[in-house]
């Protein structure tokens, strides 16, 4: 069966938000306060990148939004030259100033739908992307970012992912919904649960782990991890 998406934000719509919404996503203490477990899952992430690959020298940060993810690598794995992809000018531009200042090596930073990207192969040691995958609709786009993932990996590179996620099980997404629903009454009550809750049905169109990690293993991966989960969010990825 066919999903219809139509209902679902454009890139213009999704751009347009994050272009005035820099500063809620320059906190790297605090990483993205609305994503459950975020500063666990970020400093998992790139600590798994550099038990994989130490002696990394190129990074790619898909939908780095202000750079928190590479900021958090580069204080592990030094000096690395760093790729940024954003659909938001202004997080780029945030992004590459902060990353900047904390590498000798090039920082290159690309305003792109990720489904359109076209990257070299086998050039980069690690790719991160956080909370951008579930932008993603149809399993046709699923299929085609991995698979420019997996292409443009080195040989033993490492692709790590923080992402909201879906349950296959409709009670299980009901029951993980209303446990994010009360997490973001915690942070701002019900008008901001709302708000959030709100965009989130407008904009995301998220996939299971059991779903990406199946597909990290069908377009090429060697070793899938789940490093960690956590209600509507998950940290994972694989080996090439």
């Amino acid at each position: 069966m066919t999903t219809d998406y139509t209902g679902k934000a454009t890139n213009d719509e999704i751009r347009a938000r994050f272009d005035n919404d820099v500063e809620r996503f320059s906190n790297l203490d605090t990483g993205q306060a609305t994503t459950i477990d975020a500063p666990l899952t970020m400093d998992l992430c790139t600590e798994a990148a550099k038990y994989v690959n130490p002696h990394a020298t190129h990074l790619l940060d898909i939908g780095c939004g202000a750079g928190n993810y590479t900021l958090k690598m580069l204080s592990k794995v030094c000096n690395l030259n760093c790729t940024l992809n954003d659909l938001s000018m202004p997080m780029l531009e945030r992004a590459k100033q902060r990353v900047s200042a904390e590498t000798n090596g090039e920082v290159t930073i690309i305003q792109q739908d990720m489904r359109d990207l076209d990257l070299p192969d086998n050039h980069f040691d690690i790719i991160l992307a956080a909370a951008t995958f579930h932008h993603l609709r149809s399993e046709a786009d699923w299929e085609n970012v991995f698979t420019k993932m997996y292409n443009t990996l080195k040989p033993g590179g490492s692709f790590w992912i923080s992402d909201l996620i879906a349950h296959n099980a409709e009670p299980l997404n009901r029951l993980f919904q209303q446990r994010y629903s009360d997490y973001l009454d915690t942070l701002g009550g019900p008008e901001y649960r709302r708000k959030v809750l709100d965009y989130v049905d407008h904009e995301d169109t998220p996939r299971s782990v059991n779903f990406q990690m199946a597909l990290l293993t069908k377009v090429g991966f060697t070793h899938v991890e789940l490093l960690h989960k956590n209600s509507y969010f998950a940290a994972f990825g694989g080996i090439k």
